[in-house]
């Protein structure tokens, strides 16, 4: 009997040592970066309290962790939702509150809220997105052959079309030489202007004291090199935007088109203005661009949506059309602005003033486009004077909205 039992142990005995063997490479799994920032839980953890539910028999905390190890960033929701959101919807004190309320808003109503309120807010919805959609407004200016402000024309003077075709109607048509203005100031600080720097400071800043009239408009001020950077927000007070010109120091590379991205999602789409505004954006910098992430048409699409009016003035003084001369005529007229090339530094001050005339001697025309879409595709426009001799400048296009 004893050498069976001998026998049984000996053959028993391999097995014990495979088995041991097997189990060793679980044991490397703590060196994982995901059990390194989410160790295991301790083998015995305690029993749950009473009344205590939020538990699931049989899940696992542990493996969530590991799951979520590896997932970019920019997947992830910019804004969670706090994790109590949810279980504090579902309690039964907030379904008994929210039920008496409902209750309470029947009874106060005598048709059923069900049937009239959710059409009316419908129809509410509908009213407000049709009027969005189908009215375009379009800021523009009219010159004669001396490059004169034309100020004195009537709606009767001119044409729209829209996408080749004639505007269904027109809405409204006015001279707009008191509207509040909105300015960004956008100012070149890359290492390339660096020798000239100090004087655009003083002329740009001379130009918001001129424009800039307290409680009625407001600008604000971005240095831009490698970053777009506000110096001031919006405000009306000409002494906050010196010194935010002032605070601009120039050094480093250049991120023109992420400035000007920057300006009109960021802060004029953002403007909540009660009243109408003219929204426009006044560039001093060379044009050349390196270090952007955002590209030239993306930049013009942006500043088209906020339908912002962009002025460049150019401190290029070589005497030589570059390719950054280019960019700036491109931003200029796509948005329905000008582009102004000093031939001396002198001039940039004379630039800022023309600007300043302009934005006091235009049209705006309200207008329903034929055959339209709701499909967020671009739309052109142009506006034709019926006298040859005048001619109308004005942004090139729009993107239409979509539902």
């Amino acid at each position: 009997m004893n050498f069976w039992l001998i026998l049984a142990l000996a053959a028993a005995l391999p097995w014990g040592f495979v088995a041991q063997d097997g189990a060793s490479p679980q044991q490397q799994l703590p060196n994982a970066p995901s059990a390194a920032k989410y160790p295991a839980p301790p083998p015995d953890p305690p029993p749950p309290q009473p009344g205590n539910t939020s538990s699931t028999p049989g899940a696992n905390p542990s493996a969530r962790p590991s799951d979520d190890i590896g997932t970019p960033l920019e997947s992830l929701p910019a804004n969670p939702a706090p994790a109590s959101a949810a279980p504090q919807n579902n309690t039964p004190s907030s379904t008994a509150s929210s039920s008496t309320a409902a209750k309470n808003d029947a009874k106060s109503n005598p048709t059923s809220a069900e049937d009239t309120g959710k059409s009316s807010d419908t129809d509410d919805q509908i009213t407000v997105i049709r009027k969005r959609v189908d009215e375009v407004n379009v800021v523009f200016t009219v010159t004669d052959k001396r490059d004169h402000f034309v100020k004195d024309l009537t709606q009767k003077d001119f044409r729209v079309m829209d996408d080749n075709k004639p505007a269904l109607s027109i809405q409204s048509f006015s001279r707009q030489t008191n509207l509040p203005l909105r300015v960004g100031l956008l100012i070149d600080a890359s290492n390339s202007v660096r020798d000239r720097f100090k004087f655009e400071q003083e002329a740009a800043i001379e130009f918001l004291n001129q424009i800039i009239r307290p409680r009625f408009d407001k600008a604000f001020v971005i240095g831009f090199d490698t970053t777009p950077e506000v110096t001031q927000d919006f405000t009306d007070s000409a002494e906050q935007l010196s010194r935010g010109v002032r605070m601009l120091r120039p050094g480093g590379g250049t991120a023109l088109y992420d400035a000007i991205y920057f300006a009109a999602r960021d802060k004029l789409m953002q403007d909540k203005s009660d009243i109408a505004t003219r929204r426009a954006i006044i560039l001093l910098s060379d044009g050349e661009d390196n270090q952007s992430r955002v590209s030239r048409e993306e930049a013009v699409e942006m500043a088209q949506r906020a339908e912002v009016i962009i002025y460049t003035i150019s401190t290029n003084t070589s005497g030589t059309v570059t390719r950054g001369d280019k960019v700036l005529k491109h931003f200029a007229e796509e948005t329905g602005g000008k582009a102004f090339y000093p031939f001396k530094i002198e001039d940039v001050a004379n630039a800022f003033t023309e600007i300043s005339d302009e934005l006091r001697s235009q049209y705006a025309i309200s207008y329903k486009p034929a055959d339209f879409l709701s499909n967020g595709k671009y739309r052109t426009i142009e506006i034709l004077a019926d006298n040859k001799k005048y001619h109308v400048r004005a942004r090139k296009g729009y993107y239409a909205p979509t539902q």
